[in-house]
């Protein structure tokens, strides 16, 4: 018996930072359409052992970029993709501590950018390494140079290449005035512009993306506000509050675009779900705002085909996988009761990495919820987002990351 996992023979796309090649949980539309699990269950490509830390991994090309932390040592590996053999490592002394004892690991995924890997520690640390040899080229310190803040979890910010820069959430200050954000040289790490009197946030910074901007626009969600940024000058363009009353909340979901031209933005903590318009000068205006529709605790949701499909609920409570239309936020459906997880999209797939370690096949359809496929890829209790490349699902627990082969096989 034979059966067709994945069809179709065309050239696959990198994974090279956060949320993927357009930071927005999507695989590009060159990757293979998946169909379902073998019925044998998933083929581990290979497995390679991590330490501690949320930080997700992250493909080029042939290589695989892996950040973790064993004792007193963050680590930087770059393993084959194909078998998982080790290439090169970084490694450099690390005592972050956790305020809530939670884990002391690095939770920024990594990004890779012309030739260049850049890493963000949770210490505050920002470095570049050499994609083929992983020597370090530079260092900049958030915390020496810009007072950056610990927060409550540690920095977290994913670092946002564009146009020569390493664009970073620091919620610092210095001399020169505020930094809550800052554009580091990709070339040296200089610092070439600050601004923003605000706190570093967990959601990432994100690009605009196609059409209908004057300028090269950087959107992020702060502690308290949402912002637009001019990413050649760091003149800010929006800013606007937006964030829970209780002081012990976070901002964690990172800002997605729904088409050209609506942002959609979620939180727990009383913050809810809202939809925004983009306006080519560099503003926003609110489209709806509701509570109980998609309240993300820490997952991105993903968009496809005017509807979203994210995880709803405090964590602690358990949540629920939702699918909402971004029109006027009705519910279309909802999975029933799940500890939490991540989850990216392929094509009209989801794939559903859930904190019990279990990978799910979801359709990206706003008709029912269908789960085609589920099985156990991972030990339970952990929260980092996969990556997707050349038709592998890439994944990790605190113990290690696994690549699931998920291409065109017969049985």
């Amino acid at each position: 018996m034979s059966t067709i996992l994945m069809v179709g023979s065309v050239p696959a796309a990198d994974w090279p930072q956060f949320l993927g090649p357009n930071r927005d949980g999507a695989a590009a539309d060159s990757e293979q359409v998946i169909k379902g699990f073998a019925f044998s269950g998933v083929k581990f490509r290979w497995k390679h052992p991590v330490g501690t830390g949320f930080a997700g991994p992250v493909v080029v090309g042939d290589r695989v970029i892996l950040f973790h932390r064993i004792n007193d040592q963050a680590i930087v590996v770059c393993v084959d993709a194909a078998t998982g053999t080790e290439e090169w490592r970084y490694t450099y002394a690390n005592a972050f501590k956790d305020s809530f004892g939670f884990d002391n690991g690095p939770r920024a995924c990594p990004t890779v950018a012309q030739g260049k890997v850049i890493i963000h520690g949770a210490e505050g640390t920002v470095q570049a390494l050499d994609l083929t040899t992983g020597k370090r080229l530079w260092g900049f310190d958030t915390v020496k140079e810009l007072n950056s803040p610990q927060g409550f979890f540690g920095r977290v910010c994913a670092p946002l290449v564009t146009d020569g820069k390493v664009i970073m959430e620091a919620g610092g200050a210095n001399g020169k005035g505020a930094a809550g954000m800052i554009a580091l040289s990709l070339d040296d790490g200089r610092i070439l512009w600050q601004c923003l009197k605000d706190e570093a946030s967990y959601a990432a910074p994100i690009l605009k993306l196609g059409g209908g901007a004057t300028f090269p626009a950087i959107i992020a969600w702060m502690r308290n506000d949402l912002v637009v940024v001019n990413a050649l000058d760091g003149g800010v363009k929006f800013q606007q509050r937006l964030r829970s009353d209780a002081d012990a909340s976070v901002n964690a979901a990172t800002p997605l675009w729904c088409g050209e031209d609506k942002l959609f933005l979620t939180a727990c903590y009383d913050v809810g779900a809202s939809l925004w318009q983009w306006k080519p000068e560099g503003k926003f205006t609110r489209l709806w705002q509701k509570e109980d529709v998609l309240d993300a605790h820490y997952s991105t949701p993903v968009y496809y085909d005017g509807y979203l499909y994210g995880f709803h609920g405090r964590q602690e409570f358990g949540q629920s996988l939702r699918c909402v239309r971004v029109q006027d936020g009705k519910v279309m459906w909802e999975s029933g009761r799940v500890a939490g997880g991540t989850l990216l999209r392929v094509h009209d797939t989801l794939l559903v990495l859930t904190e019990a370690g279990e990978l799910w096949l979801v359709d990206a359809s706003p008709a029912k919820f269908n789960r085609r496929g589920q099985e156990q890829i991972l030990r339970g209790g952990h929260r980092s987002h996969g990556a997707f490349s050349n038709g592998v699902f890439f994944a990790r627990d605190d113990r290690q990351v696994v690549a699931v082969d998920l291409r065109l096989r017969e049985e």
